[in-house]
């Protein structure tokens, strides 16, 4: 096992331009987060007025990741964690959700993004019974994952892998299902898979935002069917209520029903 943090190498750090817009730290400003400059606020808001709703998605993602790393950890009884497509620091990351209700939570971030990597201290932060590390290595590498993580996980143990917001941006959709079904290969029974995604078919005005947004020349995001999200989760058993928009995914009580976002996801058990 490592020590308790593993920092990333300052010398792998990248030179970052700030004068073009990225979708990170846009998404990072949508979310009120701090780690944005005005490039990414101009095209946060040109986005925000085609379509306003952006921003309640993004909020509701990582609410929804919030309640399903409770879950987790309160009722499953989880304390490993495989964040894959961390994406920038804000608060409420899964270390230190999981770790605030269990000491002892062990968790492994994975990003690409330099971006990321030039803020993933913000993520190595641990108690000193559990531990944090940060990898840098992409979605389309399971293997090189799975190899690093092994050093910080114990992959005897239940594991949540946690594919937020992250197989959208793997363009074939076949390639996405394998990616995830190699990474909980790799784990045992009683491990979890926590996915969500942005979805077509609930909201045409999102759609068309980010079908006008992916073909500005950004890093495009596929937005995916609710029935192709539901299909990452095939062989394993899922928590209720399912997949479903993540606002309606075990919401914290509050007047009124949920608003229906075009973001779906859910939470299973690998048998």
């Amino acid at each position: 096992m490592s020590d308790p943090v593993t920092t990333p190498d300052p010398a792998e750090e990248q030179q970052i331009d700030t004068s073009v817009p990225h979708s990170a730290r846009i998404w990072n400003y949508w979310l009120g987060g701090k780690d944005n400059y005005p490039a990414d606020e101009a095209a946060g808001d040109a986005y925000t007025e085609v379509f306003p709703g952006i921003v309640t998605i993004a909020r509701s993602s990582r609410a929804f990741l919030r309640r399903n790393i409770a879950y987790l950890v309160s009722e499953a009884g989880i304390r490993q964690f495989l964040d894959v497509g961390t994406g920038l620091p804000t608060a409420q990351n899964t270390h230190e959700v999981a770790q605030r209700l269990a000491p002892e939570a062990r968790i492994v971030y994975v990003d690409n993004d330099p971006m990321v990597l030039a803020h993933a201290r913000a993520l190595l932060t641990s108690t000193e019974e559990g531990a944090t590390a940060y990898i840098d290595a992409d979605v389309a590498d399971p293997e090189r994952i799975l190899e690093i993580a092994a050093g910080t996980l114990d992959f005897t143990r239940p594991t949540a892998l946690i594919l937020s917001n992250i197989l959208g941006h793997v363009a074939d959709y076949e390639q996405a299902r394998a990616i995830a079904g190699r990474l909980m290969a790799a784990l045992p029974p009683g491990s979890y898979l926590s996915v969500n995604d942005g979805s077509r078919g609930v909201d045409p005005v999102f759609e068309r935002a980010q079908d006008a947004y992916n073909s500005s020349g950004a890093v495009p995001y596929n937005l995916r069917s609710v029935g192709e999200i539901t299909a990452f989760f095939d062989g394993l058993e899922l928590v209720e209520p399912g997949v479903v928009s993540v606002t309606e995914w075990r919401p914290e009580p509050g007047p009124g029903a949920p608003e229906v976002v075009a973001e779906h996801g859910g939470l299973a058990r690998k048998p």
